[in-house]
């Protein structure tokens, strides 16, 4: 059977897939920043394009040293153990939920304020299953379509540069003068700073995502997505601020908040740019929903190597494609959409603290590189500082975050602690079962015990019932009163044992009687027939002698009555209740 060779990514493709998620960043971290940050958000931008410079390095050096997919978790398990790769693998999948789930739900905003009627959930689903879809038919498939949205996103965020410029060329610097003088909302510069800075690291959301699928790239393609990421949202970011406070009266800006860079094409362009730009916004934050997707599939794909996720998820299509844990991903998602049933701010925590946590786990996962496994080689280096710097800063954007919003940090924990406990259950399920075998063998013994001793109890009284006997005295009835009798034990009696007793004298034939019963014993197997002639004469006296001889109660005892085809049972010795 032919192998199916299952091409690569190129530098295009792969860019087009990480570059989605970090791109689309555009439209809302300038927003987000100016917020905190006022005519100053440009600054703040800018040192987050330092701080991606110094992460280039950082991701280079891990992954060329390692080049496996999984990223944080990847190098944290050659460096450390394999609990805290859990923790940082756990931090990425939150915020690849986060972040799909995110993406659908606002892009889908962005084309309900172009078709009002569209229900927001249901198109919701309807992306995540759309995608999911076309992450099963393969990565090459995926990355057609991340490819097309791309260029168009980028086509269109140069055009808004663009028409921007041209409208400040017009309309000249009044706006950006008002606003670069008006006193920003907190007590100093660097409190501003700083908070517009927590606010922009979101808008590198995405970074991290090339290093989870780079097994599926081409050689030496990496390198160039993170070099193209990086100069994405260095160019865009700050241009589109500074552009922003050049148009937009900071006092709009909280107004438009949600669809601030459309209301920057109304203004410049009209409302053809306005229409362009949502457009647009609906399909890069798909893209970024595929994004999640190709990096979960190749993370998840890691682990269950490693075996902290269970083989089942090992399995694969035609295309190459980890079906199962892209529908389970899909479900995750879907899940966690109806159970904030559509309000999604609750999951910006969850995005923005896992996403900063994974970017500070990789960076301490470079230094553990450094010190552990220093005669790896690799094709770049990064300077100890510059990690220490990097990390630094995203601490620093962490506490920042918390800041700006603890209650989101709260909901972070929420998401994240679940998580964690499923994944130590996980890596620790060979102790829970052998401490599960101990606790059922601790139960059991004496639940054993019982049993054993209830079973035998059980066995003796059903033998002593069942070895009961009743005695029906004929005096040679036909096989018909026969037959009726031993009907009547089969189907009343809980014993199956029957003596037939004729009481007779010398001038008795009971040869036909003989052969009835043979017959009748043949027939009725589950009855034990035994027949017993006595010499005597038929009376109480004698019931009562064989009812002693033979330790039968006389409740068991019948006599039949040839001439009414009835039986009775013996009461006492004086009398007799009919039964049949």
């Amino acid at each position: 059977m032919k192998e199916i060779v299952h091409k690569k990514l190129n530098e295009l493709q792969a860019t087009a897939i990480c570059g989605n998620d970090i791109s689309s960043s555009c439209l809302y971290v300038s927003a987000l920043t100016i917020l905190y940050a006022g005519q100053y958000a440009w600054i703040s931008l800018l040192i987050v394009a330092v701080v991606l410079f110094l992460f280039r390095k950082i991701y280079g050096e891990v992954v060329g040293a390692i080049p496996l997919n999984g990223g944080a978790y990847n190098v944290l398990l050659n460096t450390s153990t394999k609990r805290l790769a859990s923790l940082a693998a756990t931090l990425t999948v939150l915020s690849y939920m986060a972040t799909a789930v995110i993406s659908a739900s606002e892009g889908m905003h962005y084309l309900h304020g172009i078709f009002e009627g569209l229900n927001v959930t249901i198109a919701t689903v309807v992306v995540l299953v759309l995608f999911t879809g076309l992450a099963i038919l393969g990565i090459g498939e995926s990355a057609f379509v991340a490819v097309i949205i791309f260029l168009t996103h980028i086509g269109t965020l140069s055009l808004l540069v663009l028409a921007s410029i041209w409208f400040v060329l017009t309309h000249g610097l009044e706006t950006f003068h008002i606003n670069w003088h008006t006193p920003i909302a907190y007590e100093s510069i660097k409190t501003a700073l700083f908070l517009g800075f927590s606010a922009a690291m979101l808008g590198i959301s995405g970074f991290e995502s090339s290093a989870n699928f780079v097994e599926e790239q081409e050689q030496g393609v990496f390198p160039k997505t993170l070099r193209n990421m990086w100069g994405i949202v260095s160019f865009f970011n700050p241009i589109i601020a500074i552009l922003l406070i050049s148009v937009i009266p900071l006092t709009e800006v909280g107004e438009n908040k949600e669809s601030l860079l459309a209301h920057l094409g109304q203004t410049t362009g009209g409302a053809w740019l306005a229409w362009l730009i949502s457009i647009d916004a609906v399909m890069v934050l798909c893209g970024a929903v595929l994004t999640s997707f190709v990096g979960v599939s190749g993370l998840l794909n890691r682990m269950t190597l490693d075996r902290i996720l269970p083989n089942y998820f090992l399995k694969t299509n035609k295309r190459g494609a980890h079906y199962r844990i892209v529908i389970s991903f899909l479900i995750l998602c879907i899940s966690v959409l109806f159970a904030t049933s559509g309000h999604l701010e609750s999951l910006a925590g969850v995005y923005t603290f896992s996403f900063l946590a994974v970017m500070a786990l990789f960076g301490i996962g470079n230094l553990l590189l450094k010190y552990k496994r220093r005669k790896l080689p690799r094709p770049e280096r990064a300077r100890g500082i510059a990690v220490v710097a990097a990390v630094s800063f995203v601490i620093a954007a962490f506490l920042g975050n918390m800041e700006l919003n603890i209650n989101s940090f709260y909901t972070f924990l929420k998401y994240m602690i679940p998580a964690l406990v499923f994944i130590g259950i996980m890596l620790n399920r060979v102790i829970l079962i052998r401490l599960l075998i101990e606790a059922l063998e601790y139960f059991y013994q004496p639940l054993r015990k019982m049993v054993i001793i209830s079973n035998r109890y059980l066995q003796n009284l059903s033998t002593e019932i069942n070895s009961q006997e009743f005695v029906f005295f004929t005096k040679g009835d036909d096989i018909t009163i026969l037959n009726k009798v031993l009907q009547y034990v089969e189907d009343n009696e809980t014993t199956k044992k029957l003596k037939i007793v004729q009481v007779i004298n010398d001038t008795v034939n009971n040869d036909a009687l003989r052969k009835d019963l043979e017959v009748l014993d043949r027939a009725y197997d589950g009855i034990d027939i035994e027949y017993i002639e006595i010499q005597g004469v038929f009376g109480p006296e004698i019931i009562d002698e064989l009812s002693q001889k033979w330790k039968i109660p006389k409740n068991f005892m019948f006599i039949g009555s040839p001439g009414n085809k009835f039986s009775y049972r013996v009461s006492d010795l004086g009398g007799v209740r009919l039964i049949m």
